[in-house]
């Protein structure tokens, strides 16, 4: 039985990603994104990222191609097996984290990280934050360039890079990650169940204005944000059994 019905395809604005888009489109019966049973993805990370952003209100599986840089979220470019590899794809479902950020002049703004919720100072003065974990204060005072709190999807991408840790996604664990923490300088961030509610609170964010940040979505001068996962959106990427996202994250807790 054919699992999938209608490809829809989406393509970065690169040259390389649009080459493969006019090949796919004359190779393989496709319709408009917003009418497929599955999106293919052609470009790299950052592009999957905004694909999965573009489908929130469209949820349908998303097989992605890389033709950008990294690709951890992708798939080989293969051309000639688009239909089989579909067909024996694995799918791994996403929930993104939503974010409320209350803004200096009382307006409150909404934002959806599927990789992570990161606030920052915006100025050249470090943040001052104070962090509460389900309505306890876990934190009076952190002073840093920022801190983020990162899906399993999310772990190997900002998140390692601030020295976070990598989380399998089956792990039901978000990581809650400090940017240069001044102090307290030897704290290194926790491991918080999938569950956890956040709140950052910026102090005395006048004069140390700080801004949140859900993926690409950037919320400036905020005096609080929440943070949760939001259990009502499920997005799913489909992966090639050799290159499933599982192993790719097992196997970069073992990079040299």
């Amino acid at each position: 039985m054919t699992r999938f019905h209608k490809i829809g395809f989406r393509a970065a604005q690169g040259a390389e990603a649009q080459d493969a888009l006019r090949q796919l489109s004359a190779t393989y019966p496709h319709v408009p994104p917003a009418e497929a049973d599955v999106v293919v993805a052609l470009g790299g990370d950052g592009f999957m990222l905004e694909t999965l952003h573009a489908c929130i209100d469209h949820p349908v599986p998303i097989y992605g191609m890389n033709l950008g840089t990294v690709g951890f979220l992708l798939n080989d470019y293969q051309a000639d097996c688009l239909q089989e590899n579909l067909e024996q794809a694995l799918a791994v479902p996403l929930q993104p984290l939503r974010m409320r950020a209350l803004r200096c002049d009382g307006k409150e703004e909404h934002g959806l990280g599927i990789n992570e919720v990161s606030m920052f100072r915006q100025t050249h003065q470090a943040a001052r934050l104070s962090i509460t974990i389900d309505g306890v204060e876990r934190l009076p005072e952190l002073v840093c360039d920022g801190v983020l709190v990162a899906t399993p999807a999310g772990s190997t991408a900002y998140n390692l890079s601030a020295h976070g840790p990598i989380l399998p996604t089956g792990a039901n664990l978000l990581a809650l990650t400090p940017i240069s923490a001044f102090r307290p300088r030897r704290w290194r961030g926790a491991l918080l169940p999938s569950k956890t509610r956040f709140c950052f609170k910026a102090i005395d964010p006048i004069k140390r204005p700080v801004s949140a940040v859900a993926d690409s979505t950037e919320i400036r001068d905020v005096v609080e944000v929440e943070v949760w996962v939001d259990p009502d959106i499920t997005l799913t990427l489909l992966f090639d059994p050799a290159h499933n996202l599982e192993e790719r994250i097992l196997n970069e807790q073992f990079v040299p």
